[in-house]
């Protein structure tokens, strides 16, 4: 059957609460969205380690997950997910210059196998399957993904510190808590979604994305700029309510299953 158009969704503050339950009418809706001939997947900062139970929850069946920002994308293989789509950097000379004015954060990268190295345990990070290492070893190889977490600096602190850094050979996301997300330069939700469309075929006026963050901006100008549609969650910070094309009620109302419904 062909695709009625895509949908690409954010998870935290989208599909979910702050505690990590599920938005109101979020499974009922997605489910009808999927049944009328969509393909709903994700669209997540998240690595793929803490965005399959949510595939799995929701019981997608589309043959695409991004995940980490847009630098890795899952691709379903028969019962397997393999990663299909993999961006990788240098993590070194950014990593040098935020250790310089952040000698206490936390670091975490993820390498192109997706295993986690990191420099101190953080509740909030998954780390199955993950290594506790030095310094120098976190910045040897190529990553995907570097997460910096800094629990005495907010996030005004860390928009100064990108602009005194100039990470500008990097792509960066500011969290809603204190969590700097860099991504291979040029890389965000909306190159990884760019892809999938291209290889399922769907124009790029059957788009619908969803999201609440600084890091849905990429993901919104795409879906605008081929006249699909970018919906912000009615709690989302004013710039991101700004750039989309259409706004919801909040996250704890099901403002996604609202908007989900508007495509039946």
């Amino acid at each position: 059957m062909t695709s009625r158009g895509l949908v690409g969704l954010d998870i935290d503050g989208t599909i979910l609460l702050q505690d990590e339950t599920l938005s109101p009418g979020v499974p009922e809706a997605v489910a009808e969205v999927r049944d009328a001939g969509y393909d709903v997947m994700l669209a997540t900062g998240r690595s793929w380690s803490g965005t399959r139970r949510y595939v799995e929850v929701l019981d997608l069946t589309a043959e695409f997950t991004v995940c980490s920002n847009g630098a890795v994308i899952m691709r379903r293989v028969g019962d397997e997910w393999v990663r299909w789509h993999v961006e990788v950097f240098d993590p070194a000379p950014v990593l040098a210059l935020l250790r310089d004015r952040l000698p206490e954060a936390r670091y975490m990268v993820e390498l192109e196998s997706g295993q986690r190295l990191y420099t101190a345990v953080l509740d909030d990070w998954t780390l199955d399957g993950g290594r506790q290492v030095d310094f120098d070893e976190l910045v040897s190889q190529p990553v995907s993904r570097v997460v910096v977490v800094s629990p005495e600096h907010d996030e005004d602190d860390f928009h100064q510190l990108v602009a005194e850094v100039g990470l500008n050979e990097v792509s960066y996301a500011i969290g809603w808590t204190a969590w700097l997300d860099i991504a291979p330069q040029g890389v965000d939700k909306s190159t990884a979604l760019e892809r999938v469309r291209a290889e399922l075929g769907i124009p790029r006026d059957r788009v619908l994305v969803a999201g609440d963050g600084r890091n849905d901006l990429g993901m919104f100008a795409w879906a605008l700029a081929g006249e699909g549609r970018a919906v912000a969650m009615g709690q989302a910070p004013d710039e991101v309510r700004d750039a989309a094309g259409e706004e919801t009620t909040v996250v704890d109302d099901g403002g996604l299953a609202i908007a989900l419904r508007t495509l039946l």
